[in-house]
């Protein structure tokens, strides 16, 4: 038992499958704004009616990648900016919190935010919001194909937010909180910096192809799970309407991981409440403290990677600090870093 922790009781999570209405077919920010709060009285009735079906003991509601909006396609940065984003301090987050006050929740989700560091570009952010309605963590998607992140911002976001701002944690009265979306749980470093700073419990708001063969971010749910001793609680979509995309391309599959890499809880495709299950963060802590090969925290020697991540890079930061830049700019920065990887022989 770890003496200065005070006891946290086991607490049921649930990754809430539901449906993304996407908001691209809206001609102006008034007409996405009431697609979104349509989704959120959805959400609202779902979340209730979930945890009046789980019980009492459930603590924690995770909502999946881009629920409110889906994803940007034909739009330009300014225009998705405009039409879809919110604020740091919007109302929609104001009407989740008392979604979490009124279900005493923790909530959990994915959303494109804007910040007024950072003129004319955004964010996609992972929240999680307390039982009290407050936000208590906020991670910026530091990998992504199409989306301005803050690597490509670095120096300036480094000096508005620090390092515990790119990798933050929320210590809570339940556990130790951190979040990545979509497919950067492909991306192994970002997790480990999360664990490195004393996360238990990573939440994983996500869109993807799900099926009976486990795809790579099957395998990487539980890699990242088992390598860093931490629940990983996934939400993924039920589908997103109203876009040229078939519906049900990102949809099913939602589930919960506990620390030595089980799977104790697991959804198929449509809209599901199914995925919920016991997190026992006391138990997850007293495995921590284990001597043996299981315990692959203590077991990893950091310092000896350092050197080698201090003398590499590949993909460039700071390619953004102008501002706005068409689509093509991510193409164009993706093949100018495989052409450097090539000459260096490493592919």
């Amino acid at each position: 038992m770890i003496e200065a922790i005070h006891q946290v009781t086991p607490f049921q999570a649930l990754a809430l499958q539901v449906q993304a209405k996407a908001v691209n077919q809206a001609n102006d920010r008034e007409s996405a704004r009431s697609l979104i709060q349509e989704t959120i009285n959805h959400l609202a009735k779902q979340i209730a009616a979930s945890k009046a079906f789980i019980g009492l003991n459930c603590k924690l509601v995770l909502l999946p990648e881009y629920f409110l909006t889906g994803f940007p396609m034909a739009e330009s940065l300014t225009s998705w900016a405009n039409k879809a984003c919110l604020e740091m301090t919007d109302p929609i987050y104001d009407r989740l919190g008392e979604i979490a006050q009124k279900n005493d929740i923790f909530l959990g989700g994915n959303a494109y935010e804007v910040d007024p560091n950072f003129p004319k570009l955004y964010f996609q952010s992972c929240f999680l919001i307390d039982p009290s309605g407050n936000i208590v963590l906020r991670y910026r998607r530091l990998n992504s194909m199409f989306a301005p992140t803050p690597h490509d911002v670095w120096d300036k976001y480094l000096d508005c937010y620090g390092l515990e701002g790119v990798f933050p944690i929320a210590k809570t009265a339940i556990g130790n909180f951190a979040a990545v979306a979509s497919d950067e749980i492909l991306f192994p470093e970002v997790t480990r910096c999360l664990a490195m700073r004393g996360a238990e419990i990573l939440l994983h708001p996500t869109s993807e192809v799900y099926g009976q063969a486990r795809s790579p971010k099957e395998a990487a749910k539980v890699s990242r799970a088992v390598e860093n001793m931490m629940y990983v609680i996934s939400a993924n979509t039920a589908g997103i309407a109203n876009t040229p995309i078939p519906e049900a391309s990102v949809d099913g599959g939602s589930k919960i991981i506990d620390y030595r890499g089980l799977i104790l809880a697991e959804t198929g495709a449509g809209e599901s409440m199914a995925a919920y299950g016991e997190i026992d963060i006391m138990g997850l802590r007293n495995y921590r403290c284990q001597v043996g090969m299981k315990n692959l925290l203590a077991r990893q020697r950091w310092d000896i990677y350092a050197e080698s991540y201090r003398q590499f890079y590949a993909y460039p930061a700071n390619t953004m600090d102008g501002g706005v830049v068409e689509r093509k700019h991510f193409i164009e920065t993706q093949r100018a870093t495989i052409e450097k990887l090539r000459k260096e022989g490493i592919i």
